[in-house]
């Protein structure tokens, strides 16, 4: 067991703040003896950890607890996700270092470019390798080869159209090299789908919830649910940009508002768009 004091001491976190957790329900101590004093064991330590971890991203600590008490919470699979935003958080500090260094040297190259024609067909590659032989099999009957299939993605992913959404997932991972690199490291489809089934665990919870007003705490805690798991699927820092467009869908187009509505209530999608927005004003 430790004191307040030194585990304060340990991890960095003020006295203050521990008793805050406290205070919240975020990090109970593990022993509060009759003085008042706290003690926190090994188990509360990894929960500490955890909260710090969600910290690194800028995470409010009402998302945090949201999340720690959510029962489809997976402590591995949040590890492995953190680590992964931190290793694409890491990439793109590199490079803004080596090209405040290309600027020192009077070297700088501004590239405003969406994708190349050699960056598409990099990511045609990878794309395709991550292909099984019955995956091939179906584009080699559709197309009739798979370097024709490889002339029509190249040729469909040039077009001004497709660039155009290019720019909007450039905008997402906030540059180019890394929407390349969350191209090239995609989840698997076991990971994929487990994301999924949160969100839409996420959204069933909201649809239960629909009389609260949308900027209610218990609103605004799935929101924020809704947006830490979309940061771990699309392997991204910050989900406002996509989730303001998400809800602009839900709100503009008659297909997607009526297939939400069908899923999960008749108004939800105006419902949910509203809540998105209230979350981010």
């Amino acid at each position: 067991m430790r004191t307040v004091k030194q585990v304060s001491e340990m991890t960095g976190i003020s006295v203050r703040a521990l008793h805050y957790y406290d205070q919240i329900g975020l990090l109970r101590p593990t022993v509060c003896n009759e003085a008042g004093y706290r003690f926190y064991d090994d188990k509360a330590l990894e929960i500490l950890r955890q909260i710090l971890f969600f910290r690194e991203f800028d995470m409010p600590l009402k998302e945090i607890k949201a999340i720690l008490d959510s029962p489809d919470y997976d402590r591995e699979q949040v590890l492995r996700s953190q680590k992964r935003l931190l290793e694409l958080k890491m990439k793109r500090l590199e490079r803004l270092i080596s090209n405040m260094n290309d600027i020192l040297k009077g070297e700088d190259k501004m590239d405003f470019d969406v994708f190349s024609k050699a960056e598409i067909e990099e990511l045609y590659k990878h794309m395709t390798d991550q292909m099984n032989e019955s995956q091939r099999q179906a584009v080699r009957e559709k197309f009739g080869s798979m370097e024709a299939f490889k002339a029509h993605y190249i040729e469909n992913a040039s077009s001004e159209n497709v660039q155009e959404n290019f720019k909007k997932v450039v905008e997402w991972y906030g540059d180019k090299q890394a929407a390349l690199d969350a191209s090239k490291n995609p989840a698997g489809a076991e990971v994929v789908q487990a994301y999924q089934n949160r969100l839409n665990d996420i959204c069933s919870r909201l649809a239960a919830k629909r009389e609260m007003p949308q900027d209610s705490f218990e609103v605004k805690s799935l929101i924020g649910e809704y947006e830490f798991v979309s940061k771990q699927l699309y392997q991204i820092s910050d989900a406002e940009k996509i989730m303001l467009e998400l809800a602009d869908l839900y709100r503009e187009n008659q297909a997607a508002k009526e297939a939400f509505d069908g899923q999960y209530g008749e108004g939800m999608a105006q419902y949910f768009a509203g809540a998105i927005w209230e979350y981010f004003k």
